[in-house]
Formats: C-alpha cells, sequence, structure tokens
C-alpha cells in the first residue's frame, strides 16, 4: 500500500497535470488514424475543482480501456475509437458549452458520458433531438430507466432509487432481517444539488413501507462545512447516517462525525461515496467506514492488468499516478468502457463493422446483454454483475455490493444485492408516464419492438 500522504500528493499532482496528458495520448491516436474507419467519442470531463478526484480516476479508466481496444485489438472489428476531452469542473453550464462544440465532430457522437446528473439533465432534450445515446452510468433520471419513454438515456448497473433500495436492505441484513427496520431511525445526509436531491422521494417511500424513520439533511455543495448538520446527527442519534456526497464532502463528513463521537461503521456511502480519494484524506476516521459499490477494486482482473501491461507498458496510461490503476473511480472507468465498447461490437453485428450512427450505437446499448461467461471472456469476471439491457429497462438489475475501508483498502463484506423492482418499477413507470404526458412523448411498445427483433 502506498503511503498516504504519498497517494494525496500524487492525486494533487495528477489532477494539475493529466488534463494536457489525457489530450496529449488521444489526438496523436486521432490524426495518426484520420483515414481509417473511427468511432468517436466525446468526453465531457471534469480533471480540476472540487471533483476532481472523480473525474481523473473514471475518464482515465475509460481512457484506458479504448487505449486497450486500439493497441491490443487494433480498434472494433477494425473500427478505432477516438476521442477528445472538453473540460467542463462539473459545470452544467460548461458541460452544456461542451456539448454544442462536440456535437459537430465528424464523424458524429457514438455516446455521451458526462458523469454528471446536472448535465445530463440539461442535454436529455438536445440528445433526444440529435438519436445519440445518453450514458449515466450508476446515476441519472430514475424514470430514464424505462427505454419506453426514455429511448436516448441509459442509467447502466444502476439508478438512485435501485441503489437507496440495495442500501436500505443492507441495513436491514446488518440489524437481523429487514422486519428490523420497523423503529430505527436513519438520517441520509445528501449533497446539496440535483444529484443529492433525487432520493429525497424515495426515502420516505422506504421509510413508510418498512416503518423507520428518517431525516434529510442536504449539505450546500460543495460540502467542505458540514458542522452544524453534523451536530443535528448528534442530537439526532440515528441508527445509520447515509451518505450521498460527492468530491470533497465525503472525508470532510468522516472526519466530522469522528469529531462529534458518531461510528465510522454506522455510516453507509453510496455509490459517490466509495472511493480511495473519499477515505484516504479522512485518515483513521474513515476505518470501519461502509460503502456501496456496483464494481470490485483491486488489479487481480486480466482487463485491469492488460491495461497496465500493454498501455501503460506503452507509455499511453492516462493516470499520472500509476498507483491509481484498480482504485474504485478507474475501475469504473474501464467498466464503462467495457460496456460502451460492447454496445458498438453488438450493434455492428447488425449494421456490419463499420462505423456506426449514433441512432445504431443506441441499438446496441438497448440490446446490452452480457452474461457471466461473456464478462469473463472480457476479463473482467468478479469486477461487475452481469448486465441485460431491454427496451422497457436500460438499466440493467441493479445488483449492487458493499465494501469496508479498513484503514489501508477496500474489503467486499457483502453478496451481490438486489433491489426491491416490485416497489420500484410502478414508481418508475408513473414518474416517466407523467414525463412522456408533460412533453407529448408517445412511449413506444416495447413489446411489439421486442417481437419484431426477434
Amino acid at each position: 500500500m502506498v503511503p498516504i500522504a504519498k497517494r494525496l500528493a500524487a492525486l494533487a499532482r495528477s489532477t494539475a497535470l493529466v488534463a494536457g496528458f489525457a489530450l496529449a495520448a488521444a489526438i496523436p491516436m486521432v490524426s495518426a488514424q484520420a483515414a481509417q474507419p473511427e468511432q468517436y467519442f466525446p468526453l465531457q470531463s471534469y480533471r480540476v475543482g472540487p471533483y476532481a478526484a472523480g473525474g481523473t480516476g473514471f475518464f482515465g479508466g475509460f481512457i484506458d480501456y479504448m487505449n486497450l481496444i486500439n493497441l491490443r485489438d487494433g480498434g472494433v472489428n477494425g473500427v478505432k475509437l477516438t476521442w477528445d476531452e472538453c473540460e467542463t469542473q462539473y459545470i452544467v453550464e460548461r458541460g452544456v458549452e461542451c456539448y454544442q462544440r462536440q456535437k459537430t465532430h465528424v464523424p458524429g457522437p457514438s455516446a455521451w458520458n458526462p458523469l454528471s446528473v446536472g448535465i445530463a439533465y440539461a442535454m436529455i432534450d438536445g440528445v433526444t433531438a440529435d438519436k445519440v445515446p445518453l450514458i449515466t452510468i450508476d446515476h441519472g433520471r430514475t424514470d430514464s430507466t424505462d427505454g419506453a419513454v426514455f429511448p436516448y438515456v441509459f442509467p447502466l448497473l444502476m439508478n438512485p432509487y435501485s441503489e437507496s433500495s440495495g442500501i436500505i436492505n443492507f441495513i436491514g441484513s446488518r440489524l437481523g432481517g429487514d422486519a428490523k427496520l420497523a423503529g430505527k431511525s436513519i438520517v441520509v445526509l445528501y449533497h446539496g444539488s440535483p444529484y443529492g436531491r433525487e432520493t429525497v422521494p424515495i426515502y420516505k417511500l422506504l421509510a413508510a413501507k418498512y416503518g423507520f424513520t428518517v431525516k434529510q439533511i442536504e449539505v450546500p455543495a460543495p460540502g467542505t462545512e458540514q458542522e452544524s448538520e453534523w451536530l443535528t446527527i448528534r442530537r439526532t442519534n440515528p441508527n445509520y447516517v447515509v451518505l450521498r456526497g460527492w468530491g470533497v464532502m465525503n472525508p470532510v463528513a468522516l472526519k466530522t462525525a469522528q469529531k462529534v463521537g458518531f461510528p465510522a461503521d454506522h455510516i453507509i456511502g453510496n455509490v459517490w461515496s466509495n472511493s480511495e480519494e473519499d477515505v484516504i484524506p479522512a485518515g483513521g476516521a474513515a476505518k470501519g467506514y461502509i460503502a456501496l459499490t456496483t464494481q470490485a477494486t483491486g488489479t487481480t482482473y486480466p482487463v485491469v492488468q492488460d491495461i497496465e501491461r500493454l498501455v501503460y507498458g506503452a507509455g499511453k496510461g492516462n493516470l499520472a499516478d500509476k498507483a491509481r490503476i484498480g482504485s474504485v473511480y478507474h475501475n469504473l472507468g474501464i467498466v464503462n468502457g467495457i460496456l460502451n465498447v460492447e454496445a458498438i461490437r453488438i450493434a455492428q453485428a447488425k449494421f456490419g463493422d463499420r462505423t456506426l450512427t449514433g441512432d445504431e450505437v443506441r441499438w446496441g446499448f438497448e440490446h446490452l446483454q452480457l452474461d457471466p461467461a461473456r464478462v469473463k471472456a472480457l476479463g473482467a469476471e468478479g469486477l461487475f454483475h452481469s448486465i441485460n439491457v431491454t427496451c422497457s429497462n436500460h438499466e440493467g438489475d441493479g445488483y449492487v455490493t458493499f465494501q469496508q475501508w479498513d484503514g489501508a483498502k477496500w474489503v467486499r463484506i457483502s453478496d451481490w444485492i438486489a433491489p426491491d423492482w416490485t416497489l420500484l418499477r410502478p414508481i418508475i413507470e408513473t414518474s416517466a408516464n407523467k414525463y412522456a404526458k408533460e412533453h407529448s412523448i408517445t412511449p413506444r411498445d416495447c413489446a411489439k419492438e421486442t417481437v419484431a427483433a426477434n
């Protein structure tokens, strides 16, 4: 394990240097392969600012995987993957500016992957008109799971409501079963942004179903000051705190919790509060902290090892700090790369081994079915759960698992946990149908489309 101080110093260096490094790695590929078929990915990345740890890790992993496919496989069936980056600083207006600029690229965008709820919300109408898929892995509008209403939006792996359901199911398991949730008290501490507020309604519903009391407290973004919020938590004295943080908010929460005497092993972080960059800056205050994840950490997976050997060995690695290879955000970026590339591969099987349009790539995402055998063949067995995307379900199966920080590394402490789809699916459909009515959208008949496809 690399010493904490060294990891943090390296992270600071990577935040400052990796943007230029990434462009230097990508641009020669684009220019050198301009005469060959290419599949273009516009990256609305953020490598500076309070959320740079997430941005550098995620986009670094995504780019590393695309570089691997180009270097090892010569692209996807002879079609090179290309990209460029536009810095958003996680600011919605900048993200929209990047969208307007990058959408004019020739060939056009394959898919958008902004890793920002605010930016994604602002793009939904535009990408639908453009007929280019919008990927919101582990986040985004919950009702966009309903592909009948949102044909171009894909909240892959998990949406915010299935995440919340998984967290409550996990807390129930810690108490001895869901019935033990009755009479308990849970505080949800959430980031003051569209992302943070997304789950306010579902926690109220889950509290009503299981009989626990819930208090939801907003932390103004970016979350560097939380004294008053944690003093309120100390007075409330809940059984558990759910941390829906992002960026600098997370280590501040853990350190402030220790200051007021709230135990770290009773804080359950969501998917954007689960990284090394969230716990290492908190030092000893993070030991015992538990967080949800949709993918494992570490470098034991063949796909990660191939990236380390072939991409970084060729001097094309995107992370300035190699110690971050296999970290939470880096592995999530790799998984996101796998899902994007496999959608292209699936679409090529239908439309041909050539540059695909955004609408053709959308078809690939809507038929993104990776069973355990395919996941193993991709070198990712155990890295993430298999996924099954359909017209009516743009998320997949919503499985999550939980990990605990032992002071030096994340240790997985649960099996894969499924959300309560019986509770969630009617909510998703009701919200999606309301959106359709407000926007004069006629929902697709997914049953007919499935029959026609077969």
